[in-house]
């Protein structure tokens, strides 16, 4: 029978002097390649300006570019997540970092929109489990108290990856063209997965799980039926409020991310280079945001744990009055300051949401549970982000697209709230099915 539970007391017990160097080695090594995986797809922004002069595309094409990689990982990352519970979580890894780099590498022999489209779904391909797959490795081996701590930092590799690809990438396309820009990306993906593969292994993972759930890692997950999976996947309102709310709140990141080194160029005359460049420091203000906000989401949901559907709802109204007033700013520095500091929440909800996720479900079918808060992040907000606002934009101007964008997380603070109210009974009922089960 599944089961449900907070942190399972062996795990959460763990205090922060029991956390072994080890631990932090796959943790950065894990953090390394999500990063790998974000330069690769984001360095595409920083060259859209190239590639639409290049080949005369349309902001609606460019979106595309963009957006067919997160409609990849969200149609795929659940069944490859649900695979990798049963093959090996190391060894998927290790072949989708290898997808996502060479498709990457594809990407700079691309001789026109199609041939890009084509080599940019393969990314997408490759890293259409990697988030739900990683994340389930780390919380595998730290204890639960951490969880919405190191889901931010975990998921916030990803922004900073998006910080290093559009700075990178930028700099590189300036000096050397846009094809190498992507070949740099590609090279660095490789690189990484050969250390990964070389020091991170299964069973040095499992001498670092507590005793409760270790057997979870592969035995279990292995014999469960589909229905059993969509039960323990979707038993609460509360985790279903969890993986809606983080997904819609999404939208705005990822479409400022996409189109901010464009605004840039067009809005304040910046060159390439430099476009990509200062574009990146409003992806590292999200990147440290999503760091501060989980970590404030831990400590102040300590002893009351429905706190976090607070945090995550406050972060969300921050976030939609701090954009919605900068993106109808004058352009000039107070503007941009304005904007970076709702960047800077804009993401905020991402490691709470994590958290309830992790407590909601058991620890043998973690990676499903992420695969499905993945797949709710990319069809709700990540996918349709960079296309829709250049669908927008060529109807109304990239400003006005932008000037829309804020409203998601306003209507993912109504989902949070909705979130926190079904919280208690339903932390309620699955502790009791625990303990049922254990009985």
């Amino acid at each position: 029978m599944l089961t449900h539970a907070e942190p399972a007391t062996g795990h959460d017990s763990t205090t922060q002097g029991d956390i072994g160097a080890y631990a932090w080695v796959v943790f950065a090594l894990t953090v390394g390649l999500l990063l790998s995986d974000y330069m690769s797809r984001q360095v595409l922004n920083a060259v859209f300006p190239m590639l639409k002069s290049a080949w005369n595309l349309s902001d609606t094409h460019l979106g595309s570019l963009s957006s067919v990689v997160a409609l990849m990982v969200g149609v795929l990352t659940f069944p490859l997540s649900v695979l990798a519970d049963r093959w090996g979580r190391i060894r998927s890894i290790a072949l989708m970092a290898a997808m996502w780099s060479l498709a990457t590498l594809g990407c700079a022999f691309s001789t026109n929109y199609h041939e890009m489209l084509v080599a940019r779904a393969f990314v997408g391909i490759g890293e259409a489990a990697y988030g739900s797959v990683g994340i389930a490795v780390v919380l595998s081996i730290f204890p639960a108290r951490l969880r919405s701590t190191l889901t931010a930092a975990f998921m916030a590799g990803g922004a900073f990856g998006s910080v290093l690809g559009m700075a990178l990438g930028g700099a590189v396309a300036a000096h050397l063209g846009w094809r190498a820009a992507f070949g740099a990306m590609a090279g660095l993906g490789i690189v990484l997965l050969v250390c990964y593969r070389f020091s991170v292994t299964e069973p040095r993972l499992a001498c670092l799980r507590p005793a409760d759930a270790r057997p979870c890692v592969r035995g279990k997950t292995a014999r469960m039926s589909f229905r059993a999976l969509m039960k323990g996947l979707f038993s609460t309102k509360s985790v279903v409020c969890a993986y809606v709310g983080s997904g819609i709140h999404l939208l705005t990141p990822a479409a400022v991310w996409a189109w901010m080194p464009s605004f840039m160029n067009r809005y304040y005359s910046m060159p390439t280079g430099k476009a990509a460049m200062s574009a990146a420091m409003f992806v590292l203000a999200t990147a440290v945001g999503m760091v501060v906000c989980g970590n404030l989401a831990d400590r102040f949901s300590k002893h009351e744990r429905e706190r976090r559907w607070s945090m995550a709802a406050v972060f969300c109204v921050i976030c939609f009055a701090l954009l919605t007033i900068g993106f109808r700013m004058q352009p000039g520095t107070a503007q941009l300051l304005v904007i970076g500091a709702g960047m800077f929440f804009c993401a905020g909800a991402t490691g709470p949401s994590g958290a309830v996720v992790a407590n909601l479900t058991p620890p043998s079918i973690h990676a499903s549970a992420f695969a499905t808060l993945t797949l709710a992040n990319n069809l709700l907000g990540l996918a349709p982000a960079a296309v829709l606002t250049g669908f927008v934009a060529d109807r109304i101007g990239l400003l006005g697209a932008l000037q829309l964008v804020p409203f998601a997380p306003a209507v993912a603070a109504i989902v949070f709230v909705i979130g926190k109210r079904n919280y208690g009974v339903d932390i309620h009922r699955v502790n009791a099915l625990r303990e049922q089960a254990v009985r």
